[in-house]
């Protein structure tokens, strides 16, 4: 057995040389720092320095339970699954919608002009889409107030109101990400079986219906894996952009269990607290991943695994 296993390996040398940085990456980044889950469970202090992972005292699910039972815990639970639900819900479709609309575009010049524009955002860093958002938004000579007062409107504080927060963040988000995210579609279109629409025009079927009895289907299966993969992410409802976007004001709204674990963890020097609240959300993304694809199985669908 091993000696044909290491005979394969001999065989394609150049194909596992090729993958090699790939796994370094994930052992060394990945699964080696893993091992530190460990100090969920144990009682660390941060004067206690690397040995304390090895040296501190054994608490046992102390605190998850502490995490459970604090004040906090409803209001992050609910904000994390809102944002992602709004995320999830308005966000998700927006690059099927866009890659089947430029599908739909016959002008090559224009299509490509359309693709590259809705690809920029991305490569726009948190940080700079943060500070345009601001700009954009402020009270104080911002462009968006600035056409509301001149439309004889009182301006509105978008980031430092509840109301308006969560609009702001998922509609910035969404902008960022559609063209990217959209790729992948348009490759999966662009691999349907030309044949099928010339069969669907002599049917007398219009693009519409073209597109929501072929195109649609016929990228179903990329829409499932990515729909099950993007389940699994449901708890991440964007750490970065919510703490370069929020302040007290909307901490009501705001405050996720990304950005609790940052304060828990390096804010107040509570380690083996903010490694507890990281791990319940691992679990139960785990979870809603091994569901998701369970539920996509049994609706006839091919699911990750």
């Amino acid at each position: 057995m091993n000696s044909s296993i290491w005979g394969r390996i001999k065989r394609h040398k150049l194909y596992f040389l090729l993958i090699l940085p790939g796994m370094l990456y994930f052992i060394i980044f990945q699964y080696g720092p893993m091992y530190g889950i460990i100090i969920a469970f144990k009682d660390i202090s941060p004067f206690d320095g690397l040995s304390g992972i090895f040296s501190a005292e054994w608490v046992g699910l102390k605190h998850f339970e502490a995490f459970i039972n604090s004040y906090y815990f409803w209001n992050i639970i609910g904000n994390t699954l809102t944002i992602s639900a709004y995320k999830l819900l308005f966000g998700f479709p927006a690059p099927i919608i866009l890659a089947l609309l430029i599908n739909e575009i016959k002008n090559k010049y224009f299509k490509n002009t359309i693709q590259t524009i809705s690809y920029l955002p991305h490569f726009i860093s948190m940080v700079v889409l943060a500070g345009l958002v601001t700009v954009l938004l402020t009270t104080d000579g911002g462009f968006i107030n600035g056409l509301m007062q001149r439309l004889g409107m009182e301006p509105i504080m978008f980031l430092g109101d509840t109301k308006f927060f969560r609009t702001v963040l998922v509609a910035s988000g969404i902008w960022k990400e559609v063209g990217w995210s959209s790729i992948i579609y348009i490759a999966a279109i662009a691999g349907v079986d030309p044949q099928l629409y010339e069969a669907a025009k002599v049917d007398g079927a219009g693009r519409f219906r073209q597109m929501w009895n072929i195109t649609l289907p016929s990228i179903s299966f990329i829409v499932v894996i990515l729909f099950i993969l993007q389940i699994g992410h449901i708890l991440d409802a964007g750490f970065e952009q919510i703490f370069l976007l929020y302040s007290p004001p909307v901490y009501e709204v705001a405050d996720i269990i990304d950005t609790y674990v940052y304060r828990k963890g390096l804010l107040d020097l509570q380690y083996s607290f903010a490694a507890a609240v990281g791990v319940f959300k691992a679990v139960i993304a785990l979870i809603l991943v091994i569901g998701a694809n369970r539920l996509a199985k049994k609706l006839g669908h091919e699911g990750i695994w």
